[in-house]
C-alpha cells in the first residue's frame, strides 16, 4: 500500500482529502506544519507528499526544495490558492511533481496522485536495480583480504573518481575485467555504457570495423552503416582487453582517438566526436614489446598514465579459501544444491596448486568439484587427479591414476547424461581425447 503524507493546517480540508485518498487504497499520514511533516518523512517510507503552499512555519515552495534535496525519490504535489498559481509553477521548477488549486481541482487529485505514486515507485525500482548492479560490479564484488589485492583495490578506488586512462597489468585470469567494471561503477560515468572489447578475439580487419564502425559500401559486405564500439561507449567507459594483441596500424588510429577524442568510421570522411574513459589491460610487458617494435611506445605512454598491477593467485594464497567458498556457494545454487563445506584436505590441495590460470582456473575447479560431489562436503576426491596426486611417489601414482581418471570421466558422463561435448568441456579436454578415454576404459 503506497504511503502518502498530507500537509495542511486546514483541518477540514485535510480530513476531506484524506478520506478521498483512503477510499482509493492509499495509507495517508497527516501533518499540520512543516516540523511534524519532516519528522514523518524521516521515520516513514513516504512515496508522495501533498503539501499546502501556506504553512504556519514554512513556505511550501521552499519546503519542496528542501524535501527533494533530502529525499529525492519522494514526489510532491503542491496545493495552491487561487492567487498563488505562480508559486505552483515555481515549485515545479524546484522539483515538485505538479500543483493543484484548492477547491477547484478536486476531480484531478486522484489521477494526479496515482501518476505521482507510479513515478515514485518506478524511481525506487531503478534505484534498487542500480544498487544491485553496483553490488555485482563494484569494488565490493572483489573478494580478498590479502595485502596484494587490497593494495590493488586501493589504487583502483583512488583513480576511479577521475577520468584518467588506466592500464591494468596481470596474468590471464587475475580479474582485469572485474577491476575495469569496478572502476567504471565508482566513476562519474557509472550511468553510461561500459563496453568491453577483447583485442585478441578478432582479425585486424574485423577489429577495426568493431572498434570504429563503418559506412555502407566501405567494403564488400558492408550493406549498411554500423556503429562501432567507440560510438557505443560514448559518455561511458571502453575497456580494451589484451591491448598488446592489436596491430601497429590500429594502434596508431587508437592513439589519435586518445589524443583528439575523435575518430573516423571505416569509409567515412567526417570525424565523429566522442567522450570516453579508456581502460586497457594486458598480460604482456608493453615496454619490452615497444622495445622490440611490437607495440607503439607513444601509445604505451598514453595508456600507462596510471598502471595497476594485479597479483596472481599464487601471490595471494591466503585468499584461496575465501574465493573457493564463494564459488562453491554460486555453483551449488546453480544446480539447486545446498552449499557444500570445504574439507581441510581439499583446501590444503588448493593452497598447494600453482594456479597458472589464476582465479579463472580456480572457478572451473570448484564448479567441477560441486558437480561431482555427492556429499555435503567437498573432498580431495572431487579434484582433478593431477591435483590429488601431484606430490605422491611416481610408481604409486602410475598404479592408481588410471582408475581415478576412469572414475572421474565416468562420473562426469553421468552428470551430463552422456553429453560428450559438455563432458569434454567440463573435463578440460578435447572431444577426440574423451572418445579415446571412453574406448580405453570401456565406458
Amino acid at each position: 500500500m503506497p504511503n502518502l503524507l498530507l500537509i495542511d493546517d486546514e483541518i477540514k480540508l485535510r480530513g476531506l482529502l484524506k478520506r478521498i485518498l483512503e477510499l482509493e487504497g492509499y495509507h495517508v499520514s497527516e501533518a499540520g506544519d512543516a516540523r511534524l511533516a519532516w519528522k514523518i518523512l524521516e521515520e516513514d517510507d513516504i512515496q508522495v507528499v501533498i503539501c499546502d503552499v501556506k504553512l504556519p512555519d514554512a513556505h511550501g515552495v521552499e519546503f519542496t526544495q528542501r524535501v527533494k534535496e533530502q529525499f529525492p525519490l519522494v514526489e510532491i504535489i503542491l496545493l495552491t490558492a487561487y492567487g498563488t498559481i505562480a508559486d505552483g509553477v515555481k515549485a515545479v521548477k524546484n522539483g515538485a511533481f505538479d500543483y493543484l488549486t484548492k477547491g477547484d481541482d478536486n476531480d484531478r487529485i486522484v489521477p494526479l496522485v496515482a501518476r505521482a505514486v507510479e513515478k515514485a515507485e518506478l524511481q525506487q525500482k531503478v534505484k534498487q536495480l542500480e544498487e544491485r548492479v553496483h553490488r555485482k560490479f563494484g569494488f565490493g564484488s572483489i573478494l580478498g583480504n590479502s595485502k596484494a589485492i587490497q593494495d590493488a583495490i586501493l589504487l583502483a578506488q583512488k583513480v576511479a573518481a577521475t577520468d584518467t586512462t588506466v592500464l591494468l597489468l596481470g596474468e590471464t585470469g587475475t580479474g582485469k575485467e572485474v577491476f575495469a567494471q569496478a572502476i567504471h561503477q565508482e566513476s562519474s560515468r557509472r550511468d553510461k555504457p561500459f563496453v568491453a572489447l577483447n583485442c585478441s578475439a578478432f582479425s585486424r580487419e574485423i577489429l577495426e570495423s568493431e572498434l570504429f564502425g563503418h559506412r555502407a559500401g566501405a567494403f564488400t559486405g558492408a550493406i549498411k552503416d554500423k556503429k562501432g564500439l567507440l560510438e557505443e561507449a560514448h559518455g561511458g567507459t571502453l575497456f580494451l582487453d589484451e591491448i598488446g594483441e592489436m596491430s601497429l596500424d590500429l594502434q596508431a588510429k587508437l592513439l589519435r582517438v586518445l589524443e583528439t577524442n575523435t575518430f573516423y568510421k571505416v569509409g567515412d570522411t567526417k570525424p565523429t566526436q566522442i567522450s570516453i574513459r579508456f581502460i586497457a589491460a594486458t598480460n604482456r610487458d608493453l615496454q619490452k614489446e615497444a622495445e622490440n617494435q611490437h607495440f607503439r611506445l607513444d601509445l604505451y605512454y598514453r595508456l600507462s598514465v596510471f598502471e595497476i598491477k594485479l597479483p596472481s593467485l599464487h601471490q595471494r594464497t591466503e585468499d584461496i579459501a575465501l574465493l573457493a567458498a564463494h564459488f562453491a556457494q554460486i555453483y551449488a545454487a546453480k544446480i539447486n544444491r545446498p552449499t557444500p563445506k570445504l574439507s581441510t584436505a581439499f583446501l590444503e590441495k588448493l593452497q598447494q596448486s600453482p594456479w597458472k590460470g589464476n582465479i579463472r582456473e580456480l572457478k572451473n575447479i570448484i564448479e567441477r568439484a560441486v558437480i561431482l560431489s555427492n556429499h555435503s562436503e567437498l573432498t580431495v576426491q572431487e579434484l582433478p587427479f593431477d591435483m590429488q596426486f601431484g606430490t605422491t611417489n611416481p610408481v604409486q601414482e602410475l598404479a592408481t591414476l588410471a582408475e581415478i581418471e576412469k572414475q572421474h570421466v565416468q562420473r562426469m558422463l553421468q552428470h551430463t547424461q552422456g553429453n560428450k561435448t559438455e563432458t569434454a568441456r567440463l573435463l578440460g579436454i578435447g572431444l577426440t581425447t574423451l572418445y579415446r578415454k571412453i574406448e580405453e576404459y570401456k565406458l
